[in-house]
């Protein structure tokens, strides 16, 4: 089970670890977009740090129209579960987004007036 937080704006935040290629994991905040239907995407720089294989280039539609984006085999932690899992990088990502994917393997309980929000 993940307890996390809500944003200011009604954002839905979730820690989760990214594991390097070293085996070095590196805790951020990740924002659930349930409109992004891939598991994660992150800015390219970020996942350059991760330095995660390289897979492919794949061509997306997003609110901006069509965009191309750099596949990445990335290795993270959630709910306590390591997963490898396809990363999308893109230069014009701001956030780390956790995709809609993610909740057919989790439920989703966000209870805004009593400050509950969680994976389990």
């Amino acid at each position: 089970m993940i307890e996390e937080r809500f944003g200011d704006q009604g954002e839905l935040f979730f820690e989760i670890e990214l594991i390097t290629a070293d085996d070095f994991p590196i805790p951020v905040e990740a924002m659930l977009d349930t409109g992004f239907t891939v598991f994660l995407a992150m800015n390219k720089q970020d996942v350059e740090v991760c330095e995660w294989t390289y897979l492919e280039k794949e061509e997306l539609r997003t609110a901006q129209g069509e965009t191309i984006f750099d596949i990445y085999l990335g290795k993270i932690i959630l709910a306590r579960e390591e997963l490898k899992i396809p990363v999308l990088a893109g230069d014009e990502i701001q956030e780390i987004l956790l995709g809609s994917q993610w909740l057919k393997k989790f439920n989703l309980i966000a209870k805004y007036r009593e400050a509950i929000l969680r994976l389990e």
